[in-house]
């Protein structure tokens, strides 16, 4: 276990390494624009241009570095890039980034250091080949990440013109250095044919157009469908925000383009503080689905992923609109959209991205506190009403699953950093297998797989994750792709949210039949649905009647011969095979009129599970509705227990691996059976068992939790309901930074501190050399813990682990174990009534404190402490220096020291051994000079026996 853990240690370094396992570049910088084409990514940060191919292959890369060059004329200035290593004395900052894939070229604009704009036209293929430069302002000059730009198509008689939409945030007032005819949303050029040249803003005879605005406003995102070009923004003042959608309708000329605007409100709450915080278009044809992201209250925390139908309205007179206009502003009445559908809440989300897969709506969704989740809706061909409690419940990079009736399959983390790494609010598919989402972080871009089908190991466990993009396929057994299953052998999901992949239900029909009735739950290829078969079995053999009708998917119905069901049930066996794949179900048949008793969520439960009906606090046989255990939920009990509540639940924040040993304290908690965790109304809830009740407090351990966020908790009574209300907020994992000191004494207990983050969430300390040893943190919050160092047998560097909940995690940081300090010798110093005493210790690595130390003087068996005031360190030797609180007249012969958990005794040096020790001195030049007399002697009697 200990080798395990060590070499899990050297290959993670971190715990974020461990969970961090798919491919990523790291770029010089932060990101601030990225754009993707058919096969290619491009990146700028802050200092260069990076190409990468679509699995993050670096292809080239450029710096931003150069030099102003001033030509013929003074405005004719020009930005010439350098090579790595070159003087520079400028920078091109890009703040637009397109790739033009019909002109074979990347469009690069941003601001230089002189606070000018400049553009470079690079090859899209090879972005070191420069076709063309300008020094001239497209998009903002300064890094914003509230001004968007994108590349518009405007129909013309007999052809398309493109033009780059450029839309500035604007904020405040501010001088321009350079001389811009750029406004607030803009139409330059793409091509030197079009009139003006490249990178104009002119129309011909029309002049320049553009669209001007009141006020601060921020861009959100942009794109065109059709000849219909969207464009997002949050118009803000000192009393409200607004969320604004602008239509243009792109046709006959830029100015003509600029003219049409019109405009509408997005209204998300009943106050005027909301902001649009991200956006994806959805995939389809009429009505214009479109998804964003919301900050209800203007924060970062409480964010909703909102549905709205965006489709144009182009009957209302174009260019007049309150805060954007071409001439003059019109105060006029905008038209509101309402959302349609609240999908999601969640604090911290940032971005989102929506797609379509089969039957279903799935939104991948980045958060502030770095995860990607994966969301299933099932598509719909109607417009989805406002619900008024979430789909899904909130959390990090997730995707959301929706059906076509608007119900959301549970979240699905696919990805999950251990600290709180903000994911950039722009995420896009891997256009070359769309089986990749590319997640931009800081300085960091990660290609995430749409699903996590691998983990998936049977079908069932396939089948519930509820995921649209992965299926059963037969003659692999194993979870895959669609295009991954040759054969079309494959089940999946089908096109509406379903909790279980089989359901059966028990009628009676008017002969008093008693039928079995089953329903699988699937998509399949027709060549599955061909093959489709059941078989009905219990232990004494056939069930079904001669007269049962054959199977046709995706149910089967068994007949009962015998039309009266045993007392204590009957237990049967139904075997299906859709073509390669078998499946078996074991039920136990009850006769509905037995399941009596006095109404309770329980007997409702029960009710349901043997394929009754509930209907008015009775059961009964099934008819031709649907069975469902939402049912069950208002259902009175018979007895009455007392309504639990709670006050406070300790810790309330805790890392996604859960804690052990919370207290939950409140009021009536004696008839609570468990603690009911639940994420989303509609995802099983987990249920912790709970010990040490005493009905005003009990323990009980929060578990692990896939995503990151809060989750509600209530208590579980006997009769299967739930009460009282609380929140636990699940966080990212502890991160190690620094320990200090980085080295202990062999023998332990050490005091050492552990800087860090997330760190109020360790439990516990463990040492690759001690495993056994857990150590309990001290003095403990969020950036720093102490703990007394374990003991080791040998001189070496152990590798630190914390404990959290069930799960230990490797830390980066070491601890080096030396050899216990040794100290020499101390003497007395009496001034007066004043006495001190100074300890002499060898030097070593151990950077010993005074704070380390106890120090006593010992005389007649009496101990009297002595405060340790000061270090000095001279000659390879420290002295620590301590004194009494009050005057001693006593002769200390004996020093107990402490440090750690070990006490050593010093004794001062007797007379007999300091006048050993005077002699010893002195003996040293006698000892000397002898040996320079017998070294004449002898070199003098050779000279003598050479004579001879």
């Amino acid at each position: 276990m200990i080798l395990l853990l060590a070499l899990l240690s050297v290959l993670c370094g971190e715990p974020s390494l461990c969970l961090e396992e798919y491919g990523g570049f790291t770029f010089d910088g932060d990101i601030r624009q990225f754009a993707v084409t058919s096969n290619t990514l491009y990146i700028a940060t802050e200092e260069r241009l990076y190409q990468l191919s679509h699995d993050l292959t670096l292809i080239n890369s450029l710096t931003q570095r150069g030099i102003l060059k001033t030509g013929n004329q003074q405005d004719d200035v020009q930005f010439y890039r350098v090579s790595d290593t070159a003087e520079w004395n400028d920078t091109f900052s890009i703040n637009v980034l397109l790739p033009f894939t019909k002109n074979d070229s990347l469009i690069s604009c941003g601001g230089t250091d002189d606070d000018c704009g400049h553009c470079d036209v690079l090859d899209l293929k090879n972005i070191s080949k420069l076709l063309y430069r300008e020094h001239i302002q497209v998009g903002p000059l300064k890094s914003s990440s509230r001004s968007v730009s994108f590349l518009v198509d405007v129909k013309k008689k007999t052809e398309n013109d493109t033009y780059i939409l450029t839309a500035i945030q604007k904020k405040g007032t501010f001088e321009k250095r350079c001389p811009s005819d750029s406004e607030t949303i803009n139409l330059h050029n793409t091509d030197n044919k079009q009139g003006g040249g490249l990178f104009s803003l002119t129309d011909g005879a029309s002049g320049t157009p553009k669209i001007k605005n009141k006020g601060d406003v921020e861009f959100v995102d942009g794109f065109q469908i059709k000849s219909t070009i969207y464009l997002f923004s949050n118009v803000l003042s000192a009393q409200t925000n607004r969320v604004r959608l602008i239509w243009l309708k792109g046709e006959k000329s830029k100015t003509d383009t600029l003219k049409s605007l019109r405009g509408a409100t997005l209204s998300v709450s009943d106050g005027e503080s909301s902001r649009l915080v991200a956006s994806s278009v959805i995939p389809g044809e009429q009505p214009v689905l479109w998804s964003g992201v919301f900050s209800v209250d203007g924060g970062d925390t409480d964010t909703e992923l909102m549905v709205f139908d965006i489709s144009p309205d182009y009957s209302r007179a174009g260019d007049r609109d309150p805060d954007f206009y071409t001439s003059v502003p019109s105060e006029v009445t905008v038209t509101v959209l309402k959302p349609k559908a609240v999908l999601f809440r969640h604090s911290y989300m940032t971005s989102v991205l929506a797609v379509r897969q089969r039957g279903w709506m799935v939104f991948f969704i980045g958060t502030g506190d770095g995860q990607l989740i994966k969301q299933d809706l099932p598509n719909t061909s109607t417009t989805p009403q406002i619900n008024s409690r979430p789909f899904i419940y909130s959390t990090d990079h997730h995707m959301l699953s929706v059906d076509r009736k608007y119900h959301a399959a549970c979240p699905t983390v696919l990805y999950r950093t251990s600290d709180d790494r903000k994911v950039i609010p722009k995420l896009h598919l891997d256009p070359v297998d769309r089986k990749h989402v590319y997640v931009p972080f800081r300085n960091q871009m990660k290609r995430v797989p749409v699903s996590k089908y691998s983990t998936y190991t049977n079908v069932q466990e396939c089948w519930s994750a509820q995921d649209a993009y992965c299926g059963w396929c037969g003659s692999k057994s194993s979870c895959t792709f669609e295009d991954d299953c040759t054969d079309s052998d494959w089940l999946s999901i089908p096109d509406e949210s379903q909790h279980k992949m089989i359901s059966h239900k028990v009628e009676k029909d008017t002969n008093g039949q008693v039928l079995l009735k089953i329903h699988t739950h699937l998509t399949v290829g027709q060549k599955v649905s061909s093959n489709f078969t059941c078989q009905f079995a219990a232990r004494s053999g056939s069930i079904c009647a001669p007269n049962n009708p054959p199977p046709q998917f995706p149910q089967c119905t068994c007949i009962l011969s015998d039309r009266t069901l045993p007392a204590d049930g009957l237990h049967v066996t139904v075997k299906f095979r859709l073509g390669s794949t078998q499946l078996s179900e074991q039920l136990r048949l009850t006769n509905c009129s037995d399941i009596s008793g006095p109404p309770s969520s329980v007997l409702c439960q029960q009710c349901v599970k043997a394929g009754c009906r509930w209907n008015i606090n009775r059961c009964s046989w099934a008819d031709q509705t649907e069975i469902n255990d939402s049912v069950c939920q208002n259902v009175q009990s018979g007895k009455n227990f007392s309504i639990p509540e709670i006050s406070s639940i300790t810790p309330s924040v805790v890392s996604f691996y859960g804690r052990n040993h919370a207290v939950l304290s409140g009021r009536n908690l004696d008839d609570v059976t468990a603690v009911r965790i639940q994420a989303d109304t509609d995802c099983t809830p987990k249920e912790s068992p709970v010990w040490d009740n005493t009905g005003f407090s009990l323990m009980f351990h929060i578990p692990t939790s896939d995503i990151k966020g809060v989750v509600n908790v209530c208590l579980l009574l006997p009769d299967g309901r739930c009460h009282g209300k609380a929140k636990i907020t699940y966080s990212s994992l502890p991160s190690c930074t620094n320990i200090t000191p980085s080295s202990s004494w062999i023998s332990g207990k050490r005091k050492i501190t552990l800087m860090g983050s997330h760190l109020n969430f360790v439990e516990g300390l463990v040492h690759s050399h001690a495993m056994q040893d857990v150590r309990l943190p001290r003095n403990i919050s969020s950036q720093y813990l102490t703990y007394d160092s374990p003991a080791a047998r040998s001189f070496s560097s152990s590798t630190l682990f914390v404990k959290l909940a069930n799960e230990t995690l490797a830390c980066s940081t070491k601890l080096s174990y030396v050899p216990d300090p040794e100290f020499t010798s101390f003497t007395v110093i009496r001034t007066g009534e004043d006495v001190r005493i100074t300890i002499q210790k060898k030097e070593d690595n151990l950077e010993m404190m005074i704070e380390e130390l106890s120090v006593w003087g010992v005389q007649d068996n009496t101990k009297y402490q002595c405060i340790v005031e000061a270090k000095e360190t001279w000659t390879n030797t420290d002295f620590f220096t301590c004194g009494f609180k009050s005057p001693s007249n006593h002769e200390f012969e004996e020093l107990l020291i402490k440090y750690g958990d070990r006490t050593v005794s010093l004794g001062l040096e007797s007379q007999l051994h300091k006048a050993l020790q005077i002699l010893r001195f002195m003996l040293i030049p006698c000892v000397i000079a002898v040996l320079v007399i017998i070294y004449f002697w002898q070199k003098r009697l050779t000279v003598e026996m050479n004579k001879l």
